[in-house]
């Protein structure tokens, strides 16, 4: 699963980066100093985890993980090749869902594309930009299924609702903020639309403005009147803060943090909630050899679950034995667990929950 890092060119994103993946991405004061898309593979903080790890003492500990992608700036005109736009709008179009950057700090020493910092039209820039390449990718299909229906009534329905859709997008809406049917949404879903992507926005503050009084910024109340409107994430975040922070140590940055009155940092934040935005939980096994969370979609059945472990434990499941992280953490062992009852076994048609720990029994 991708998360993809968009935004303006100087808006903080290779910054962001670099700290989360200490990947150490190229990050300079001129636009498209990216061009080529940096990558970056980060593990998703989970407190469960380290106390499973406290609890077997294991040989191997593994955390799940996210792929971050750092794509370059977008300009005005990228819908149109301006500025290598193609090339950065193909990118994006390989992500699951974007981190849209946006800068709400004032610096005379870093250059806004826009000469100003407005967050509302930096993110109109973006969305439109994606808007306008949905449209040409619409219009494609409403060819095709005008074609189709020539032949075949049934096309009909695809048409008007097709049509229905690039006039929301005409208007400057996101396919997101769409109300799609679950038929239209199944159909639609072999045309990959850059604005129907899951958002998260990643608001930039100076340093002052995010250690002393976020909702004193109208940088950050702008982009909080945006998200609201969209149902999507704000996260408050201050890029520069969060470099220092990646190369303290954990003891100096919980005490740093503590200072902040923050329990955890920006970028455990944004991770968190970009494996939400996906969709993902993690279920848990543990033992001496190895603590370990594995990933799923939220509503995978046991069966399926195991196979992310092996195929042949999904081809030969016989059950799971599930119990839930909290009862495990209060009876203080698995034997202690069973004993009051609350391992339990489930079959084929059990529906994972986020935390549960687990062992499968199969046979092949």
């Amino acid at each position: 699963m991708k998360l993809g890092m968009v935004g303006l060119p100087n808006v903080g994103k290779s910054t962001l980066f670099n700290a989360l993946t200490n990947a150490g991405a190229e990050s300079a004061n001129y636009p498209f100093c990216t061009i080529e898309p940096n990558v970056g593979i980060v593990s998703v903080p989970d407190e469960r985890l380290d106390k499973l790890k406290e609890m077997y003492n294991p040989d191997k500990f593994t955390p799940a993980t996210l792929e971050f992608v750092d794509i370059a700036g977008l300009v005005k005109g990228a819908s149109k090749g301006e500025g290598l736009g193609n090339k950065f709008l193909a990118n994006i179009r390989e992500v699951d869902a974007i981190v849209h950057v946006v800068r709400c700090f004032e610096d005379i020493d870093i250059i806004h594309v826009d000469g100003e910092i407005n967050p509302e039209r930096d993110i109109e820039t973006i969305d439109l930009e994606l808007i306008f390449s949905d449209i040409e990718m619409v219009d494609r299909r409403i060819d095709r299924a005008k074609k189709a229906a020539k032949g075949d009534k049934k096309f009909l329905a695809e048409v008007e609702f097709l049509e229905a859709l690039k006039q929301h997008l005409e208007e400057g809406h996101s396919a997101r903020s769409f109300d799609f049917t679950e038929e239209q949404a199944e159909l639609i879903k072999t045309t990959p639309l850059l604005s129907a992507k899951p958002v998260i926005y990643a608001a930039n503050l100076c340093e002052d403005d995010f250690k002393n009084n976020i909702e004193t910024s109208v940088h950050y109340k702008k982009v909080c009147e945006i998200a609201k409107r969209e149902n999507a994430a704000v996260l408050p975040i201050c890029a520069q803060l969060e470099a220092e922070i990646s190369d303290m140590s954990d003891e100096d940055k919980a005490m740093f943090l503590s200072e902040l009155g923050l329990e955890v940092s920006g970028l455990d934040r944004i991770i968190k909630e970009g494996y939400a935005l996906l969709g993902l939980i993690s279920y848990l096994t543990a033992g001496q050899p190895e603590v370990r969370a594995w990933t799923i979609t939220n509503g995978t059945k046991a069966p399926q679950a195991a196979g992310k472990i092996h195929t042949d434990f999904e081809r030969g499941f016989i059950r799971a034995e599930v119990v839930s992280f909290d009862d495990l953490m209060e009876c203080g062992s698995l034997n202690a667990a069973k004993e009051k009852g609350l391992v339990r076994s489930e079959g084929k048609e059990y529906v994972m929950n986020d935390g549960d720990v687990v062992l499968f029994r199969f046979n092949v």
